[in-house]
């Protein structure tokens, strides 16, 4: 499993040096957007609408838009400095709380945290303790250059990382329009309701869910792989050594031509003269 951050768990005066890696996987299905008559892939250029030219990765600087329009300019250095005073390689343990205390719409991502050199009886002993008091811990960590509130908890016998949203983040959902603040319920609707909800609950079991848009995608893009469906791009025209050298002999024997004519322009002036 790929490590994409190095750092330790600080709870108290203990320190555990840890490897983070991603817990979970986008399997979404990909497309390239093609070219209909060529089927080559098409490009996407920076491009300048006011200069109406295009635009290299050393034209382009950070700005952050203001509410009129404006762009507050932040240079690279000053990210680097920010990102350099901010970059503790440590998951900070601050509190430690019980689970269900969270609203599950703070969860972001999942990282699952391994022990790493000399640190495994430091790990076995944080998780031991988190499972004996059947509590969480409210952590921060730095990744990406951005601050990330946590939550460490057990998942089997690894401990798992899940970022939270800051509270700022979270819409209020008062804001979202047409909710109802009460309605007239019958008794013979709701207990009908209760029963259907009766009815279909079970223990979660997330081995009989699956994605079905994903699995019908997959099958109709493996019974197109053979015959008319498959296309194959065409290659790019390269430079022709043997056309640029034509142009450029042509170039210059139409140089060597005006030169020609305009001294022989002059000859005839002088022997008129």
């Amino acid at each position: 499993m790929h490590t994409i951050w190095k750092g330790s768990i600080q709870f108290g005066l203990v320190s555990i040096p840890i490897k983070l890696h991603a817990a979970t996987e986008n399997k979404a299905v990909s497309f390239r957007n093609l070219h209909k008559k060529c089927h080559t892939p098409i490009k996407y250029e920076k491009v300048c609408p006011v200069c109406e030219e295009s635009v290299e990765n050393d034209d382009i600087v950070k700005g952050h838009e203001m509410n009129d329009g404006r762009f507050v300019v932040v240079d690279d250095e000053e990210l680097k400095s920010l990102k350099e005073a901010n970059t503790e390689k440590a998951v900070e343990i601050l509190d430690f709380v019980h689970i269900d205390e969270i609203d599950p719409i703070y969860f972001n991502r999942s990282y699952y945290l391994g022990p790493d050199e000399g640190g495994t009886k430091a790990y076995a002993l944080l998780r031991k303790a988190l499972s004996d008091t059947r509590k969480v811990g409210i952590a921060k960590i730095i990744i990406r250059s951005k601050e990330q509130l946590a939550v460490l908890r057990i998942r089997e016998e690894t401990l798992l990382m899940e970022t939270l949203h800051y509270p700022d983040e979270i819409r209020a959902s008062a804001d979202v329009p047409n909710v109802p603040s009460s309605e007239n319920i019958e008794k013979k609707e709701l207990d009908t309701a209760v029963l259907l909800i009766d009815q279909l609950t079970a223990s979660f079991d997330p081995e009989k869910y699956e994605d079905e848009y994903r699995k019908n995608l997959l099958a109709l893009i493996e019974s197109k792989q053979s015959g008319e469906n498959i296309v194959t791009p065409e290659k790019e025209k390269q430079p022709d050594n043997v056309t640029d050298l034509m142009d450029a002999l042509q170039a210059s024997v139409d140089r060597t031509k005006k030169t020609s004519a305009s001294e022989k322009k002059k000859t005839t002036s002088k022997k008129s003269s």
